[in-house]
């Protein structure tokens, strides 16, 4: 049997915690290690994770943000398989890890998998906002403005290994540039499934603001360039284009 890590990136995340570690409990496969990753939380973060049943591995240090967490999470992964779900997120039911777990097996061959996810209220789970379908991954993916919906990306960890982590020299878009990396620059093979995978809380750092959408854009246009990439004339357009169409 594969076995599974399950990276959970948090700070001052009290308010949101429980739903994410009840998502997890609820998953019917047994392999699953569970990470939590804190950047040093004052609120009652850390005393939430200890209590909740059932075992995870909890480190609470200052770090350098989010995807400094993830790549601290990956390092201590002895998981197959490794998938992040943060401290915002849910699954969107109890199959979704068994789901994965089974494509897994039955493809070998394939490095990554991903599905669809949903934006949420951050009051109500069940109160869609947004939906964030995605497709199978072709040569012209990133081209046309698509991308995976990172929180439902499931990746092996000799993808890691041999790929590194996130560049946390990009304080907004570290995952999309990952992504980018793994699939067009260095072609690890992927598969998508076609089902929801993720409640995501509205109110990420990528969302909150203006500013930071703006600031994300610039750095996935520099993802392109520092990756040897022309960046498409219309990725920008398509990009938005395509946000406008997940609140429809």
């Amino acid at each position: 049997m594969l076995s599974l890590s399950i990276i959970t990136a948090t700070y001052n995340s009290a308010a949101t915690l429980p739903d994410t570690l009840k998502s997890i409990a609820a998953q019917d496969y047994p392999a699953i290690q569970h990470l939590i990753i804190d950047g040093g939380s004052t609120d009652d973060t850390l005393a939430l994770a200890r209590s909740f049943p059932g075992e995870r591995h909890i480190v609470s240090e200052k770090d350098k943000g989010i995807y400094d967490a993830m790549n601290k999470g990956i390092a201590l992964a002895t998981g197959d398989i490794i998938a992040i779900l943060n401290s915002d997120d849910v699954y969107a039911d109890e199959r979704v890890i068994p789901d994965v777990m089974q494509a897994f097996a039955e493809n070998p061959a394939i490095d990554m998998l991903y599905g669809d996810l949903v934006y949420v209220k951050a009051d109500n789970l069940n109160k869609v906002v947004r939906r964030w379908p995605s497709r199978a991954y072709d040569p012209t993916f990133f081209e046309r403005g698509h991308v995976p919906p990172h929180p439902t990306l499931f990746v092996r960890r000799r993808v890691y290994e041999a790929a590194g982590g996130f560049d946390i020299r990009y304080r907004l878009a570290a995952d999309y540039a990952f992504m980018l990396r793994v699939f067009k620059c260095q072609g690890f093979a992927s598969l998508y499934l076609p089902r929801l995978m993720v409640r995501m809380r509205l109110g990420g750092a990528t969302n909150v603001h203006w500013r930071n959408i703006i600031a994300g854009n610039r750095e996935i246009m520099q993802a392109w360039r520092n990756n040897g990439l022309r960046v498409p004339f219309w990725l920008m357009p398509r990009r938005i284009i395509k946000r406008l169409k997940q609140f429809f």
